[in-house]
C-alpha cells in the first residue's frame, strides 16, 4: 500500500489492547483490530478467543481495515457496529460527508463525489483532502466498505437473491458485485451466505411474545439485532414516542415499540410495519421487519438507527449534560425520526399548541388522508400520508380537520418541495442548506426549522430557542436569554432539550 500524504493521529495500541481484553463496548464502532494471523478484523466487542497481542493491528475504521486487506469476522460482524454521530470528529465537514456516503450505501443511489462536495460548498479535490485527514481513507473507499457492509449483513439476515443484494447495495451488474465482494471479504456472496446463516421468521412461525405480535404470524418476517454504545436510556426515548403516538401508525407498550413504515428506495415505494424492542444486557435493539420492507432493509436500518440514536457516544455526550441543574440521566438519546417528512409535518402541527393538541391534529390528519395498512397488529392499521398526497390535496379539505391556514399553507409547501426532491429529510442531508429550504417555506420559522432540524436530520447542536418547554424550564422567556445558557451545552444542545423537556413533562 502507497504511503498516505498525511499523518493520522496515532492510537495508543497499549490502551486499544486493553479494550480488546475487557470487551469494551465503548469503542464500538470506533475501533477495529485486524488480527495478522487470520486475515480478518473485528470489533472490541468480538467474544472470540483474544489474540496475541503482537498479531493485532488497530484502526480507526471498519474502511481503514478493509484497505489494509482485512477482511470482515463472521463472529462479531463489524457491519452491526455503532456508527459515529455528526459530531464526533473536529473535521465537521468530513462527519458531513460521512453520513452522505452512508446514505448513498443504505439506499443503493449512485455517487457521484463532485455532487457530495457541491452540496457542501467546497470542491471535491478539498473534500477528498479534508475526509482523508479525518478518516484516513478516501471518500470512495470509505462508501465501498459501507456498501460491502450492508451487503454481508443482507447475505447474512435475509434471503433476498444475490442479484438484489447487489442492485440493493448500488452496484451496477452482479459481476461487479461478485469481483468487490471477493477483494474485499475474501470469499463469494454465496459462500458468505452459506456460513452466515439467516434469521429469518419462517411462515406462520411462533414468535417472542416480548415483541407483543399475535402468536403466530401470517407473512414472512425478519428480526436483526442493532448494537449500540452503552448506556442507552430507552425509558426516555419510549416515554418520548408514547407521548406522541399517533393511533393507527404507532403503537408504544412500554420497552416495544411498533409502527408502519413507508420508504422508497431506488425509485421504487415499499410499505410495512416494524417492531422493536430493547436488549439492555448485550447492548443491542431487536428489531422485527415485515418481510415487504426487507427490499429497502438499508433504508430501515438507517431509519431505526436514526430514530433511537444508535450512534451516540454518551462518553462524549454525557459529561456535557451533567452541566445541567437537571438531575443528569446516563445514555441520553435524541429521538429522531422514521421518516423524516412525517416528523416535518408533525413538528408543524406541534406549532403554538400541546402535545396532546398536536396528537389530535396528527390524528385527524392521518384518519382522512392516511393510506389503510393490513398488519398482524390491531393497533397499525395506516400510513402516514406522504408529501405527493399532501401536496396535492385542496387546502380546504385540510382546512375541516381543524388546522389553522397558515399551517396548511406550511404543510403544502413543504410537501411541494419534498415530493418535488427539492427538500430532503434524513440525516445525510446537508444541514445549512436544509435550514434555509425551511425557513424559505410560508409559515415555518426558527423553532420550527430547529425542531425538524433536531429530529429530522439528527443535528446534536440544533436549539429552538423559543420553545416553551425551554423557556419553563430554565425560568426565562427571553430566548436571546436562552441560547447564552445553553452556550455551555455546545455542540450537544438537542440533547438538553431532550432533557429538559422529559423534566418538563415527567419532573424526574
Amino acid at each position: 500500500m502507497p504511503a498516505l500524504p498525511f499523518s493520522l493521529p496515532e492510537i495508543d495500541a497499549d490502551a486499544a489492547y486493553r479494550a480488546w481484553q475487557t470487551h469494551d463496548a465503548r469503542f464500538d464502532g470506533r475501533l477495529f483490530a485486524g488480527v495478522t494471523s487470520t486475515g480478518v478484523y473485528c470489533r472490541p466487542v468480538c467474544r472470540v478467543r483474544l489474540p496475541r497481542r503482537a498479531n493485532l493491528r488497530f484502526f480507526r475504521s471498519a474502511a481503514s481495515a478493509q484497505q489494509h486487506g482485512f477482511r470482515p469476522c463472521l463472529r462479531c460482524r463489524p457491519e452491526l457496529a455503532p456508527g459515529l454521530s455528526l459530531v464526533d470528529s473536529s473535521q465537521v465537514l468530513a462527519q458531513h460527508a460521512a453520513r452522505m456516503l452512508d446514505h448513498a450505501a443504505r439506499s443503493g443511489a449512485a455517487l457521484r463525489l463532485p455532487d457530495i462536495a457541491a452540496r457542501l460548498g467546497v470542491t471535491d479535490r478539498h473534500l477528498r483532502r479534508i475526509f482523508a485527514l479525518a478518516h484516513g481513507v478516501t471518500p470512495i473507499d470509505y462508501w465501498t466498505t459501507q456498501r460491502l457492509l450492508l451487503a454481508k449483513q443482507l447475505l447474512t439476515d435475509t434471503r433476498l437473491p444475490v442479484t438484489e443484494v447487489a442492485l440493493q447495495c448500488g452496484f451496477a451488474s452482479v459481476r461487479r458485485f461478485n469481483a468487490a465482494f471477493a477483494q474485499h471479504c475474501r470469499l463469494s456472496p454465496t459462500r458468505l451466505r452459506r456460513a452466515g446463516g439467516t434469521t429469518l421468521v419462517p411462515r406462520r412461525a411462533t414468535v417472542t411474545p416480548l415483541l407483543r405480535l399475535p402468536g403466530t404470524l401470517a407473512c414472512d418476517a425478519l428480526k436483526l439485532r442493532l448494537a449500540y454504545r452503552p448506556p442507552c436510556d430507552t425509558e426516555a426515548l419510549m416515554h418520548f414516542f408514547a407521548q406522541r403516538a399517533v393511533k393507527g401508525i404507532e403503537a408504544v407498550e412500554q420497552q416495544t415499540l411498533r409502527r408502519t413504515l413507508r420508504l422508497v428506495q431506488g425509485g421504487r415505494e415499499h410499505i410495512g410495519w416494524l417492531a422493536l424492542r430493547s436488549l439492555p444486557d448485550i447492548d443491542e435493539l431487536e428489531v422485527m421487519i415485515a418481510a415487504e420492507l426487507v427490499p429497502a432493509l438499508g433504508r430501515v436500518i438507517e431509519a431505526v438507527r436514526q430514530a433511537f440514536d444508535l450512534d451516540a457516544d454518551p462518553a462524549r455526550i454525557d459529561p456535557v449534560m451533567a452541566l445541567l441543574s437537571a438531575a443528569p440521566r446516563p445514555g441520553l438519546r435524541l429521538a429522531g425520526s422514521f421518516d423524516g417528512f412525517e416528523t416535518a409535518v408533525r413538528v408543524i402541527l406541534g406549532q403554538q399548541v400541546t402535545v396532546k393538541g398536536a396528537r389530535t391534529l396528527i390524528q385527524r390528519l392521518v384518519g382522512r388522508f392516511g393510506t389503510p395498512l393490513a398488519t398482524p397488529f390491531a393497533d397499525l392499521s395506516h400510513l402516514f400520508p406522504n408529501a405527493a398526497r399532501l401536496a396535492a390535496v385542496d387546502p380546504a379539505d385540510i382546512g375541516t380537520l381543524g388546522i389553522v391556514r397558515q399551517r396548511v399553507g406550511a404543510i403544502q409547501a413543504l410537501a411541494r418541495g419534498v415530493a418535488a426532491e427539492q427538500i430532503e429529510l434524513h440525516r445525510g442531508a446537508p444541514i445549512e442548506a436544509t435550514l434555509a429550504a425551511l425557513r424559505a417555506l410560508p409559515g415555518v420559522g426558527e423553532w420550527t426549522a430547529q425542531v425538524i432540524a433536531m429530529r429530522a436530520l439528527a443535528w446534536p447542536d440544533a436549539w429552538p430557542a423559543g420553545d416553551i418547554g425551554l423557556a419553563n424550564a430554565l425560568g426565562s422567556r427571553e430566548p436571546k436569554r436562552l441560547t447564552e445558557l445553553a452556550e455551555a451545552w455546545r455542540p450537544w444542545r438537542a440533547y438538553a432539550v431532550m432533557r429538559l423537556w422529559h423534566l418538563m413533562e415527567t419532573g424526574t
